[in-house]
């Protein structure tokens, strides 16, 4: 595919140059038309222009949106670990009767593990 890859492209390139310097190719500015080769070059160039601008608008806003969203994720961070905090303190309490039994389990798995390891093996 690699191979074949540059003739495309080539090929690409002179059917888009063929449709260019068509006669079926208009572009209106300012309510006089231009057509024809000088017309389809004024238009690819004002259209590449528009691009450029919008690009350039894009980045900006990015720029800002990416500063200002940045503050506020900060902030909203901060507001949701607060909360979460403050959840969970006011929860802890109705989590004792819940965590009497995990902790007992878990004294007993421990108990017999230390059991397991204090004993010799023999050879």
């Amino acid at each position: 595919m690699k191979k074949y890859a540059p003739y495309i492209l080539i090929a690409l390139f002179a059917v888009l140059l063929w449709d260019m310097f068509d006669t079926g190719m208009h572009f209106h500015l300012d309510g006089e038309e231009f057509d024809g080769p000088f017309g389809a070059l004024l238009g690819m160039l004002l259209a590449g222009g528009g691009t450029l601008l919008g690009l350039l608008v894009m980045t900006v806003v990015g720029v800002v949106l990416a500063v200002v969203f940045a503050g506020v994720g900060v902030i909203l961070l901060g507001a949701l670990g607060l909360g979460a905090v403050s959840l969970a303190v006011l929860i802890s309490p109705l989590l004792l009767p819940l965590l009497l039994p995990v902790a007992l389990v878990w004294y007993l798995a421990s108990r017999s593990r230390k059991a397991r390891l204090a004993k010799p093996v023999a050879a």
